[in-house]
């Protein structure tokens, strides 16, 4: 067996970029986002896709039809703290009466139709979805940084678009305290930073630990 042959072998169960996801799955996706934005547009306004939730959804859909270890890193280093402490807020609301962070009370909004509310279960499904992607493309050690400049532009979206009620991505008050600190640029920046302490460092350095770097070749 020559060396090509036996390369050819080794990697025969490594999917390509082609063949990194199925076709159901990408074709899921692009279904859930056609479903999902004119959803949240009537229900809760244009706004509401400033929340770096929401900016997930939309890039890991993209990831998956590209196949892009970059994109897809990035939403697994901005998922992974944000959307676990979601699901773990929910349960403890519903359990205790009583939420830890302000963000998820929605969820008990009766205003809101219960089929709208139970779709932001995607919060709970997305990390587990982004894990298993990057498992199949590879960790891109650029997506850190990729995110922390998509972070840095939702937090100024969500305060000159946003408002204080909505407190879009924590761009007027902080998640704990409920605080200002500061004038606008520093709360921005200590947000900016508190995100990258809390969740994004974490999650990098965790993710570089179980999965392996991207195939030469894969972008």
């Amino acid at each position: 067996m020559g060396a090509n042959a036996q390369v050819a072998k080794d990697l025969g169960e490594v999917p390509t970029v082609a063949q990194a996801f199925p076709r159901w799955l990408k074709i899921a996706a692009l279904a859930w986002v056609v479903v999902w934005i004119p959803t949240y547009t009537v229900y809760y306004g244009w706004t509401d896709f400033l929340h770096l939730s929401d900016i997930a959804i939309a890039l890991t859909a993209i990831g998956l039809w590209t196949s892009s270890p970059l994109l897809l890193t990035s939403q697994a280093i901005s998922t992974l703290v944000g959307e676990s402490l979601w699901t773990v807020d929910v349960v403890w609301g519903q359990v205790s009466g009583h939420i830890l962070i302000p963000g998820v009370q929605y969820m008990w909004e009766t205003k809101y139709p219960l089929w709208l509310r139970l779709m932001s279960f995607y919060h709970t499904l997305l990390p587990v979805l982004l894990l298993w992607a990057v498992s199949r493309v590879g960790y891109d050690r650029r997506g850190l940084k990729l995110q922390v400049g998509i972070t840095a532009a939702a937090l100024v979206a969500g305060r000159i678009w946003g408002s204080s009620q909505h407190n879009i991505n924590f761009s007027y008050r902080d998640p704990f305290f409920g605080l200002q600190w500061g004038p606008a640029p520093v709360h921005l920046f200590l947000m900016l930073v508190g995100g990258m302490v809390l969740g994004y460092l974490p999650a990098d350095w965790l993710l570089a630990k179980l999965f392996t770097r991207p195939r030469p070749g894969v972008a």
